[in-house]
């Protein structure tokens, strides 16, 4: 092994066993309506993501630790009881969405409806630096879709900014929490949500590579609205929700990343010192 992958296998290392601290701290907080503190994600992602929703949201994949955890920064930790999401019935068309009982900050603007819309194929993230456009799969993952499409109408995303930029071991950023200052100070950055969550989608044989999407989370099936997107090839194992591939835009990806992060947390990851804002999210369909 050389030198190289060495410091990448103790990156995911060290991610890991700093998202395993972060379940048990938010397990234990949960008790008192308390989000425990996000980490620095995937990856999730969560943050990206996954992750305090990583990758580390619970937002969740994430995810946002290196992870996009809901945090790759993200996420709250995933309820222990109640209603539990549905995956996908092709018979009926549709999606089981469930309230998010972690506890955790969000911005409510209601449940997405059950009944799936599977013609969008593209998302727009319109932001401070460019578009960056997106080329999404409502086939294998249509909860996903679906929720993204439903956000995007009720202009959930505007103004949010991403709030976690990984490192080389970990080469992601995290968006998608409606709440994040993103300014290297605020501890509940990667915490946010929409207040329902669901499935995990799209796993089997799951890559994390450059240009990749995904949802950054806190656990199985703790998807909420927290995404990461991937700047260069990750070893993330297949627990995010890879929904989509940039296809314009990374190029402004990669030029924050240049810029670094404001405060790095342990893993290298934080705020961008070049910030990201959404300034809007669309959906376009099948032509």
């Amino acid at each position: 092994m050389s030198g190289k992958e060495r410091q990448k296998q103790l990156a995911r290392e060290h991610y890991e066993r700093q998202m395993q601290r972060r379940v048990e701290r938010e397990t234990k907080t949960k008790r008192n309506a308390i989000i425990g503190t996000s980490v620095a994600v995937v990856v999730v992602v969560g943050g990206v993501i996954a992750a305090t929703t990583l990758l580390g949201s619970s937002d969740t994949t994430a995810t946002a630790s290196p992870d996009p955890a809901a945090s790759p920064a993200a996420s709250p930790a995933a309820s222990d009881a109640g209603a539990q999401p549905a995956a996908f019935d092709p018979a009926s068309g549709t999606c089981g969405y469930v309230a998010d009982t972690a506890g955790g900050p969000s911005k409510d603007v209601g449940m997405p409806p059950a009944k799936v819309d599977t013609t969008p194929n593209k998302m727009t993230l319109k932001t401070n630096r460019g578009d960056i456009v997106i080329q999404v799969s409502a086939e294998k993952t249509p909860c996903t879709v679906n929720s993204f499409a439903f956000l995007a109408k009720k202009k959930y995303f505007d103004g949010s900014k991403c709030h976690r930029l990984g490192s080389a071991a970990f080469p992601m950023l995290q968006c998608g929490d409606p709440l994040a200052k993103a300014d290297g100070k605020s501890q509940t950055d990667g915490q946010g949500g929409p207040g329902y969550r669901f499935v995990n989608e799209n796993l089997e044989g799951a890559k994390y590579t450059r240009g990749v999407v995904a949802m950054a989370n806190s656990g199985a099936d703790t998807n909420g609205s927290q995404f990461f997107i991937v700047f260069g090839d990750t070893q993330l194992p297949p627990n995010y929700t890879p929904f989509g591939t940039v296809t314009k835009g990374l190029e402004i990806i990669d030029k924050v990343n240049k810029a670094g992060v404001i405060t790095p947390g342990p893993d290298g990851t934080g705020a961008p010192k070049e910030t990201v804002q959404i300034e809007d999210v669309t959906m376009s369909g099948k032509s």
